[in-house]
Parts: C-alpha cells; sequence; structure tokens
C-alpha cells in the first residue's frame, strides 16, 4: 500500500460535485427554457438523459478504475511475494546443485578410492594367499620333522632319564660308600696309630722274642687289611670315576635334549605365528566381501541419485544409519574380546595351577625317593658300622690273648686304656648307659686289680670267638686271593685287548662290525678314554699325596698343611672346566642377544599391526604402564597401568588396567565416554573404540573441511 506507484485519486470526488452543481445550474436555465419554449424541452430532456447517462457510466468507470487499481495492487503484492519465493528457490536450488556436485565429487572420490582400496586388498590378499600356501607348505615340512623329532627325541629322553636315573642312583650309592670306606679307613688308620702307640709302650716295656714275633703276625694281619682296604678303595675310585664320566656324557646328552626342546618351542611359536596368519587372512577376506557389498550398495544409490533435483536424505539417513551399527557392531566386538581375553585369562590360570600342582607332585616323589636313598644310606652305614665294631673287637681281642699269654700286669694306664676301647666298642652297639655306669662304679672303686682280672676274664671269654672269626678270616682270604687272581687275569687280558678297543678294532668272535671312521661310537669311545686317562691322572697324583702324606706320620697333623694340597692334574681339571663353562655362558649370551634381537622386531611389528588395525599406537614403559594415542588425533593419549592382583581379585577378573592420566586432545565427549565405559561399564576395549570412532569423525570432517576450501 506503500508503493509510490500506486496513490489512490482523491481529486475525483471535488470533480464530481463541480459537475453536479454546473448541471444543477443548467437544468435551471434548460428548465426556464423549456417553460419558455415547448419545442425546445424535448431535446433538452434527451441532452439530459444522455448526460445522465454518460454520468452513470462514467461513474462506473470509476468504480471499476478503483477495483481495478485494488486488484493491481494485490496483484503486485503477490507478485513480490512470488519474487520472494523464486529468489529463495533459486538460492534453494543453486544450494541443491552444490551439494550435488559435492556429492558427485565425493562419490567419485570415494569410488577411485574404493578402488585403489579394492587393488590394494587384492594384491594383499594374493600375498597372503601365496604366503599362506608357502606357509602350508613349511608347515607341513615342519610337522613332518616335528613329528620325527618328537618321537625320536621322546625315546631319546625316555631312554636317558631311565638311564640317568639308574646312573644318579649308583653314582650316589658309590659316593656315600667311597666316603664311608674313607670314614673307616681312617677311623682305621687312627686306630692303627693308636694301636701302634700301645704297641711302643709294651716295646718298651716287655721286650722278648715272643712278643716281636706275635706283633709281627698282627702287623701282618693289618698289613692284609690295609692292602685290602687300599684295592677296595682303588677299584670304588675307578668305579667313581667310570660313573662320573657316564654321567657327564649323559648330562651333554641332556643338554642336546634341551635344546632339541628349544627347538620344538621355537616350532611351536611358528605353528601359532600361522595360526594367526590363517585368522589374518580370514579377516581381511571378510572385510573384502563387506568392501564389495557396500561399493555395490553405493554404486546403485549414485545412479539413482542422477537427478539434480532429488535431495540425498535417505543417503544421510543410511548412513547415520551404517554408523550406528558400525559403533554398535564395536561395542559387541570389544565386549566379545574382552571376554575372550577373560577367558584366556582363566585358561592361564588353569593351566599355571595344574603345572604348579605337577611340580608339587614332581617335588613330593623326589622327596620320597630321597628318603628311600636316605633310609638306604642309613643301612649301609649301619652295616659299615658294625663292620667296624666287628674288627676293632678282634683287635682288642688279640691284644688281650696276648696280654693273658705273657702274663703281663697292667698298670693303671694300660687299664684305662682298655677301659676307653672297651666303651668304643660298646658305643656302636649302644650301651653307653651300661658302659658309663660300670665306668662310675669302677672309678668309685678306684684303680684296683679286680677290674683289670674281670677284663681278663671277659678277654679270655672272647678268645674263642677270635680264633673262630680268624679261621673265617683265612677261608675269605683264600676264596679273596682266588678272585684276585682271577681279576688279575681279566685285567691281564683288558690290558692286552686295550689298544685294539681303544682303537675300535677288537671285533669279538661271531661279530662283524660296519661303521664309518667318525661315528658316535667311536666319538664317544674318545671321549670316554680322554675322561678315564683325565681321572687316572688326577687320581695317581692324589695317591702320591696321599701316600706322602701318610710317610710323615702323626707328627704331620700338628703341624700346619702345605699351600701345594691340590694336585696339578686336578687343577689343570678345574680350568678346562671353568673355561667349557665359560664357552657355554657365551653361547647363552648370544642365544639371549639373538632372542632379545628377535623379540625386539617382533614387538615393533606387533606394534604396528596394532596401529594398522585397531587405529591406536601403543608405548609400553618399565613399570608396567602402557600409553594409548590415537593415530586420528595425536593429542588424545591415555596412560594405563595394571591394577593390583587383589582389586583384580575383588573385581572378579573384568578390569586388569586403570586409567591414570590423560592428553589435551580427544573428542568433547570424552568425560561422559569415561563415565560410561571406564567407571560403570569397567570395559576399556569399548572406551577406547568410542573414542576412535570420535576422533575418525573429527579428522575426516577437517579433511573435508579442507578440501573445501
Amino acid at each position: 500500500m506503500s508503493d509510490p506507484k500506486f496513490k489512490t485519486p482523491i481529486t475525483k470526488r471535488p470533480i464530481s460535485s463541480l459537475a453536479r452543481s454546473g448541471t444543477a445550474t443548467k437544468r435551471d436555465s434548460l428548465a426556464a427554457e423549456l417553460e419558455r419554449d415547448p419545442q425546445m424541452s424535448t431535446a433538452k430532456r434527451q441532452q439530459r438523459a444522455q448526460a445522465y447517462t454518460s454520468h452513470m457510466a462514467t461513474s462506473a468507470l470509476e468504480r471499476q478504475l478503483l477495483t481495478a487499481q485494488l486488484a493491481k495492487q494485490e496483484a503486485e503484492k503477490k507478485l513480490r511475494a512470488k519474487e520472494s519465493e523464486v529468489e529463495k528457490l533459486e538460492a534453494d536450488r543453486r544450494l541443491l546443485a552444490g551439494r550435488e556436485s559435492e556429492i558427485e565429487q565425493t562419490m567419485e572420490e570415494e569410488r577411485a578410492k574404493a578402488a585403489e582400496e579394492k587393488a590394494q586388498a587384492d594384491r594383499e590378499i594374493r600375498k597372503l594367499r601365496s604366503t599362506l600356501n608357502a606357509l602350508r607348505d613349511e608347515h607341513e615340512l615342519l610337522e613332518d620333522e616335528h613329528q620325527k623329532l618328537a618321537a625320536s627325541t621322546q625315546q631319546t629322553i625316555t631312554a636317558q632319564r631311565a638311564q640317568l636315573g639308574t646312573l644318579a642312583r649308583q653314582v650316589q650309592h658309590l659316593e656315600q660308600e667311597l666316603r664311608d670306606v674313607r670314614a673307616l679307613a681312617d677311623e682305621r688308620s687312627a686306630a692303627v696309630d693308636e694301636l701302634q702307640m700301645q704297641m711302643d709302650d709294651l716295646s718298651v716295656a716287655h721286650a722278648d722274642r715272643s712278643r716281636d714275633e706275635s706283633e709281627t703276625m698282627n702287623w701282618g694281619v693289618l698289613r692284609l687289611e690295609l692292602s685290602e682296604l687300599a684295592e677296595h678303595n682303588r677299584a670304588v675310585e675307578a668305579q667313581n670315576a667310570r660313573m662320573a664320566s657316564e654321567l657327564a656324557t649323559l648330562r651333554e646328552r641332556k643338554a642336546n635334549v634341551e635344546v632339541l626342546k628349544e627347538e620344538k618351542r621355537g616350532l611351536e611359536t611358528k605353528l601359532r605365528a600361522m595360526d594367526e596368519l590363517r585368522e589374518r587372512v580370514v579377516l581381511l577376506e571378510g572385510e573384502l566381501d563387506a568392501a564389495r557389498r557396500e561399493r555395490k550398495e553405493w554404486h546403485g544409490r549414485a545412479t539413482q541419485l542422477d537427478s539434480p533435483g532429488q535431495t540425498p536424505v535417505s543417503v544421510s539417513q543410511s548412513l547415520a544409519d551404517l554408523r550406528l551399527k558400525y559403533a554398535r557392531l564395536l561395542e559387541e566386538h570389544g565386549a566379545n574380546v574382552a571376554l575372550l581375553r577373560q577367558r584366556d585369562a582363566e585358561l592361564a590360570t588353569r593351566n599355571s595351577d595344574e603345572l604348579k600342582m605337577q611340580a608339587l607332585i614332581e617335588e613330593y616323589q623326589e622327596r620320597e625317593r630321597r628318603y628311600a636313598e636316605t633310609i638306604a644310606q642309613l643301612s649301609q652305614s649301619k652295616l659299615l658300622a658294625e663292620r667296624e665294631v666287628d674288627f676293632l673287637q678282634k683287635y682288642n681281642a688279640s691284644f688281650t690273648a696276648e696280654a693273658t699269654v705273657q702274663d703281663v700286669e697292667m698298670d693303671e694306664a694300660q687299664s684305662q686304656r682298655i677301659a676307653d676301647l672297651e666303651e668304643l666298642v660298646q658305643s656302636y652297639k649302644q650301651r653307653v648307659a651300661e658302659l658309663e655306669a660300670e665306668d662310675r662304679r669302677a672309678a668309685a672303686a678306684g684303680p684296683s686289680q679286680p677290674s683289670v682280672k674281670a677284663l681278663h676274664e671277659q678277654l679270655m671269654k672272647e678268645q674263642q670267638a677270635v680264633l673262630d672269626a680268624r679261621t673265617e678270616l683265612k677261608e675269605s682270604q683264600e676264596a679273596n686271593e682266588k678272585h684276585l687272581e682271577s681279576i688279575d687275569k681279566l685285567e691281564q687280558e683288558l690290558f692286552e685287548l686295550r689298544g685294539e678297543i681303544g682303537g675300535g678294532r677288537h671285533v669279538p668272535p661271531g661279530v662283524r662290525v660296519l661303521s664309518l671312521r667318525d661315528n658316535p661310537a667311536q666319538q664317544w669311545s674318545d671321549l670316554r678314554q680322554e675322561v678315564m686317562d683325565r681321572l687316572k691322572g688326577e687320581n695317581e697324583a692324589l695317591l702320591r699325596r696321599l701316600h706322602e702324606l701318610e710317610e710323615q706320620g702323626v707328627r704331620s697333623s700338628s703341624a700346619e698343611p702345605p699351600a701345594d694340597l691340590v694336585p696339578r692334574q686336578s687343577l689343570e681339571v678345574a680350568m678346562k672346566d671353568k673355561a667349557d663353562m665359560e664357552d657355554a655362558l657365551k653361547q647363552k649370551e648370544k642365544r639371549l642377544l639373538r632372542l632379545q634381537q628377535v623379540f625386539t622386531a617382533k614387538s615393533a611389528e606387533f606394534r604396528d599391526a596394532i596401529a594398522s588395525i585397531m587405529g591406536v599406537k601403543l608405548a609400553f614403559y618399565p613399570n608396567g604402564q602402557v600409553r594409548v594415542t590415537s593415530q586420528y588425533d595425536l593429542n588424545a593419549s591415555f596412560v594405563f597401568q595394571p591394577t593390583s592382583r587383589a582389586n583384580a581379585q575383588q573385581d572378579g577378573g573384568g578390569a586388569r588396567m586403570q586409567l591414570i592420566a590423560q592428553g589435551e586432545g580427544g573428542p568433547q565427549e570424552l568425560p561422559q565416554l569415561m563415565r560410561n565405559w571406564v567407571e560403570m561399564e569397567q570395559c576399556i576395549p569399548c572406551f577406547l573404540a568410542s573414542v576412535t570412532l570420535e576422533c575418525y569423525d573429527k579428522w575426516k570432517r577437517e579433511r573435508e573441511m579442507g578440501f573445501e576450501q
């Protein structure tokens, strides 16, 4: 209504009123003329009728003009509204055209990217399939080799365990017997020294010929006993050396078995890696199928959206639905992964408990075996002690018989010495209390002759038993001499055949041996001969040192021990063992370094795989903390540390890590995500998946804005 083009004609009404006033005056004049001229009255009347008709027509036209002007104004208003609507529609059309062009450009980029990803996935799948085929072939070869090695290793381990157990028991038994024999030899040497002192005292007091003859006879008996003990000691040492060499060889075999076990563990790790690759190939094939289906869907929707006027609301809605579905699937995947890790942890706990129970059972079995061996050793020690008591009783009876035959009156010192020897003999028969009571009664009665007579009577009673024991000893000596002769013959034959046997040229009659020159048997024999020669040299050096110590006599016991107690052969053996152990230590260090390098490489591959699959980078610290950084937002970082075992048990094994720090970046909904997933649900994988999804959306929006700019 305020448009200057359209105005209301307000001057029309005064004009019409003037016309009406003029007409009224004319009418009066005409009426007067008509009254004056009757002929002129009809013409005037017609003129007035025509004027009235024209006046009415003019009024009608004026009204039509006003109506037309009002209609024009309404039409102009509607025209302006239509023009504004047209402008809005034109702007919407331009906006929609721009959006359609952007969508088409994005679709083209996504098609190109999908084609590139498809080509890359095809190349990777072909590479993985070729790798899988190669790994399958290698797996089959390794399985065959593993089965062969497992069978041979199991047989070797079983045989060596049985042999090692037998040899260990034999070595323990021989070592115990050697210790017992050495202890017995020391005690007998002490008894011989004391008897020598007694004989010296008796020779000073009574130096007659009969006593010299009896002394010569007793010394002959002692020499025979000592020669038997020396031969028995040499036999035990030789057997001990042989068993020690066999034990060293078995230890080397055990080391070889440990190497085979380590190789077996390496093959098992390779098999596990191949299983992981197989699972990865299956996952990649599933992802490829999903990408193909999604590409087909996008292609169909792109063909449907070729018309420029259609709005992509369905595309946005389907994209939102797909994002929600993807987030839900990620949450379900995180829950399944957490449940799977919980089951794996429970399975590992059960396996560790089972291993602990097996170790406990083996420990109890080992204790039972040790107790049995200890009982056997105690029984052997008991038998040796009884034999030693019998031996001392025989010596005591011989000296008592000699004193009785010669009617030697003992003085108080000799009586006390005999009483002490009697107490020592009776102590081996667990009669210490009775002998101490007799000693106290004898000490209360004082040194008198009846106690010596009582001892003489007791010695006379035992004289017959001594004679019987001497006859049995002579018979056993004769049998022993026969056995020694047979042993000498066998040793002579063995000495004659030693060169042939050592060179591997001795063949028993009726046997034909086919073997290579450098075979395991030859190596074994050479190694055994080397060990035997070394042990013989060491044994000879020890015997020479023992002979030197025996020649020094009783006076050397009070003197300081010389500095060269250890022979040179023993020192060389110890130095060689030290060098071997140093070489083994170097090999272990090299193996440990190689394992560390392999572990470093595998850990880097593991971190790269986690970064490419999960979209996060991991950094492990020595204190057990783990820093997680998103690839799509480097400022979105989180630090986790393992919880205590007590808290993990109270939580039921659900949350094993706790969030202790975070970076400056991250999505805007980070506090809500932390409160929902970490505090309430206690599911760290779902929290990381949600953060990764938000960071990816933010990164994608920023990249699109960068493209638009």
